[in-house]
């Protein structure tokens, strides 16, 4: 699969994280206006090079750190009216034709702004991406709680206050190790009364019990990463697998992972692309998803995600049309705009590409 017919491939994206995503120039600009001066260059390139570098600890821990400087040029409505337009802007130039974008609001309170506030600034943002890019790309946001504070079940009550405008649904992210899921199940129960989507970072820093907990105590519709379920499968000499009850459970009720192969390997989810547990999860029948996690951080891009399955497994547009489709269809749209998407966007579009 060249790299022409990569870029041309419509991609969908359900994890990636607005402040993890911003272009170098615009945290540089955004640091000056606000006086931020703790980055650690004021080169675009550098930059660039400092979070691909430092985001390459193999810990978790280390790799969330980088964030500290992108929140702190994100407090203002302006600020995130920007960053969420170039998300937009960047998603649909690299092919992304749905994405699901989400973010801690209680992040970006530190100017003044209420949490109604950062939701609307953002929204607004990626309704103009939309304007910007043609309508070639559809955005919606994903309200993030943090595992290490209290205000979960403050930001499932804001997701459900904005549910339908550009809301589709709810995570929970941050250090997973000592942060299990369940100390935030009344957000979760929440948002099961108000029959409201959301998806947990599981199956990351922490093994498979991570992804149990997400699944049977949490209920999670989706899980973000999700990779650490191989510790339930027993992988035979003769390459055939066994499914714990575990992996069977999620691979039998299709519940959707969240993929992101090159931030596991920053994180130390796994050791290299080539033996990266996505292919063992896809021969196995898992609803496989492709994602970045963070663009900038990890120094990626969807289509560089593809460029990296092709040349670790020699996947072609057949293997990304299921990936694509498989996210289509875990996406927290409703479902005739899942239909829709599928019928009339993504399979032409591999269509068209394998005619060519």
């Amino acid at each position: 699969m060249h790299l022409s017919d990569i870029l041309r491939a419509p991609k969908v994206v359900l994890h990636d994280h607005l402040d993890g995503g911003l272009r170098p120039a615009t945290i540089i600009e955004l640091a000056r206006e606000c006086g931020y001066r703790a980055l650690p260059s004021e080169d675009p390139a550098e930059l660039a090079v400092w979070f691909r570098d430092a985001a390459d600890s193999g810990s978790l821990e280390r790799y969330l750190e980088t964030f500290a400087h992108t929140c702190a040029v994100m407090q203002t409505r302006a600020a995130l009216e920007r960053v969420a337009v170039e998300c937009a802007e960047d998603l649909a130039a690299d092919g992304v034709v749905y994405a699901e974008i989400r973010y801690a609001p209680e992040q970006h309170l530190e100017a003044g702004l209420g949490l109604d506030e950062v939701v609307e600034a953002v929204n607004a943002g990626f309704r103009e991406g939309e304007r910007r890019t043609g309508g070639r790309i559809t955005v919606r946001a994903l309200l993030t709680g943090m595992r290490h504070t209290d205000r979960s079940l403050e930001i499932a009550e804001l997701t459900v206050a904005h549910r339908d405008r550009g809301v589709a649904g709810f995570d929970i992210a941050g250090g997973e190790i000592g942060n299990p899921p369940a100390r935030h199940l009344p957000a979760f129960q929440h948002l099961r009364r108000h029959n409201c989507h959301y998806t947990i970072h599981a199956g990351e820093a922490v093994g498979a019990e991570s992804v149990h907990e997400a699944v049977q105590v949490c209920g999670a519709e989706r899980i973000g990463h999700g990779v650490r379920i191989t510790d339930d499968i027993t992988v035979h000499d003769d390459g055939t697998a066994t499914l714990g009850p575990l992996a069977a459970y999620v691979r039998d009720n299709r519940i959707a992972l969240e993929v992101c192969p090159t931030s596991n390997l920053q994180t130390g989810a796994a050791k290299d692309y080539a033996t990266h547990p996505i292919d063992l999860l896809r021969r196995t029948g898992f609803r496989v998803t492709l994602n970045t996690d963070n663009r900038l951080v990890s120094g990626t891009s969807m289509g560089e995600e593809f460029a990296h399955m092709v040349t670790a497994f020699g996947y072609g547009p057949d293997v990304f049309e299921e990936f694509t489709v498989a996210a289509a269809e875990a996406s927290f749209l409703p479902l005739p705009e899942r239909r829709r998407l599928i019928d009339e966007v993504i399979r032409p579009g591999y269509a068209a590409l394998r005619e060519a």
